[in-house]
């Protein structure tokens, strides 16, 4: 395999995003995983292989993803709505809406809204 640049990780990066908007989560997650492996704090590439995890329905590594990123990104309103998603997913409704109503907090989008279900307890 040839060596690995910065060059090639944003190329896989890119191609990882065309694959997962042609729905190929798998295809993204093997390319993203040698770019995270030399960029582990690239937020940007740790929310794409997220969003590839769920797509595939491989929700503890997508959970362990988004979870990476709230705990450094406490103030992204995504990454705590798509944890929430994750969670409902997985069949886990009260650990969802805490990340529902938090993204509902941090941006009040409409979908935000509607999934953090403010009006009913928790």
């Amino acid at each position: 395999m040839p060596e690995r640049t910065p060059e090639t990780h944003v190329i896989d990066f890119r191609a990882a995003e065309h694959l997962l908007a042609a729905r190929d989560p798998r295809g993204a997650i093997k390319l993203l995983d040698s770019v995270i492996e030399a960029h582990p704090e690239s937020r940007a590439a740790r929310l794409l292989r997220a969003r590839a995890y769920f797509m595939a329905a491989q929700l503890r590594s997508a959970e362990a993803e988004f979870q990476h990123i709230v705990d450094r990104e406490p103030d992204n309103a995504f990454a705590h709505f798509a944890l929430g998603r994750t969670l409902q997913r997985a069949n886990r409704p009260g650990e969802a809406i805490r990340h529902f109503r938090l993204a509902a907090a941090l941006d009040p989008r409409p979908d935000y809204v509607e999934a953090a279900r403010f009006g009913e307890s928790a």
